[in-house]
């Protein structure tokens, strides 16, 4: 049996990404699976940002799944799945937007909770 090798993102140096919860309702219909995951993004600036859509593409294309390799606060290596990823452009250079995947169990820790305490938003866990 043959291990399958995620493509990885990875954050060599500087801060631990900031994600940011997706309030919009549509997006967690792209997340199956038998865990409880929910949708967040983060923006992270870059130099080869073509480069690493053509890795991810090919990666989803050969049904490999990309992940984001990440310090975090204590420095310690983390990863979490990538569902989606944008390039962009401002003014410092190109910015590569990413909609990944985090455990319910990890978003409380994440999000504010100003984000979960807004009743209008419709969202139930």
């Amino acid at each position: 049996m043959s291990t399958i090798e995620p493509e990885l993102i990875e954050i060599i140096e500087g801060p631990t990404p900031e994600f940011e919860p997706v309030p919009q309702y549509w997006v967690q219909s792209i997340l199956e699976g038998p865990e409880d995951q929910m949708v967040a993004m983060c923006q992270l600036r870059t130099g080869n940002g073509e480069s690493i859509m053509e890795r991810c593409r090919q990666a989803w294309k050969e049904g490999r799944p990309v992940r984001l390799d990440f310090p975090d606060e204590l420095r310690m290596r983390q990863q979490v799945d990538v569902v989606s990823l944008k390039l962009g452009n401002v003014e410092e250079g190109e910015m590569l937007n990413l909609w990944v995947a985090l455990p319910v169990g990890d978003v409380e820790e994440v999000f504010d909770d100003d984000f979960w305490d807004d009743e209008d938003d419709g969202l139930a866990f």
